[in-house]
């Protein structure tokens, strides 16, 4: 299979995407499916040398973003049962992505690095430094993770996250996507965005190693400054691993983002499954045809 196809997880919904379209399937409280398909866009498309590698994950990244935060206000909105959709304006996108970003940096990069500095200003060796700072980089993930798996809306959308990774499984397995073919299969994938965040933390720690900087301000403004080129390395990583999933090395390299996964995704029921089943049927490409084996 040339196209790797993916998604993620929405409320009561599930989003795919396809080689030229996504599709979000929502289960709706009427307990009918809505199902919103939207051709894909890329900025690639005129500016070619954006696909070249290390460059493609950082506009994929922007890209998935987007993506994400409008088929979320889809969801909620068809989640809750209203006719209209009412489309998000270009300010709100902006602010919405601003706020996620300034979220992030704060979490992952300004807290571990302020306690490094002060707790760790004993510390001499760069290196050692910075494998203390990705500890703590991901103790503070894994908090934030248990901490909002315990909300009951995030556990719903847990299972829908299994859901959207069983079907991506029994597909690229060549089975026929069918409620209980799908169910059978197994709720982690090598390709999942918690394995990327859990691979850019590891990633961190070489890349910020290699760069000195006085005083805490200049620390933190030189790890925000090389961002796109941890991001960009972390992207293809994922995607060898998934490419090479079955091969040894890969094996061992892809299993802690597996056993990450068991807290970012729960088992589905079947009428999940038939919803993230919905989506993917609406972008799966013409031509390309299942073939049980």
């Amino acid at each position: 299979m040339s196209f790797q196809y993916g998604g993620q997880a929405v409320i009561e919904g599930v989003m795919m995407r396809g080689p030229s379209r996504r599709a979000v399937a929502v289960r709706r409280p009427d307990e009918t499916i809505a199902i919103n398909e939207k051709p894909m866009g890329s900025i690639t498309q005129r500016l070619p040398f954006l696909k070249l590698p290390f460059i493609r994950g950082v506009v994929m990244l922007f890209e998935s973003l987007i993506m994400g935060i409008e088929a979320l206000s889809y969801s909620a909105e068809q989640a809750m049962g209203e006719e209209e959709e009412e489309k998000i304006s270009k300010w709100e996108m902006a602010l919405t992505i601003a706020f996620s970003l300034g979220l992030a940096i704060v979490l992952f990069i300004v807290l571990p690095t302020t306690l490094i500095y002060y707790a760790g200003s004993g510390i001499q060796d760069n290196f050692l430094r910075n494998v203390i700072e990705g500890i703590v980089r991901l103790a503070v993930f894994l908090g934030y993770v248990v901490a909002v798996s315990r909300m009951k809306d995030i556990q719903r959308v847990f299972m829908y996250h299994g859901a959207e990774h069983k079907v991506i499984n029994a597909y690229e397995a060549g089975k026929e996507l069918t409620v209980q073919e799908v169910q059978r299969f197994s709720t982690l994938h090598p390709r999942c965005g918690t394995s990327f965040l859990l691979i850019v933390i590891l990633i961190k720690v070489v890349i910020f190693s290699g760069v000195t900087a006085s005083g805490l301000f200049g620390q933190i403004f030189f790890r925000v400054l090389l961002l796109p080129v941890v991001a960009g390395v972390a992207y293809e990583l994922l995607k060898l691993s998934g490419k090479y999933q079955d091969k040894g090395l890969c094996k061992i390299f892809i299993a802690p983002g597996l056993w990450l996964q068991k807290l970012t995704t729960n088992e589905p029921d079947d009428a999940q499954v038939e919803v993230a089943i919905k989506a993917f049927d609406a972008v799966r490409k013409e031509g390309d045809v299942v073939h049980v084996r």
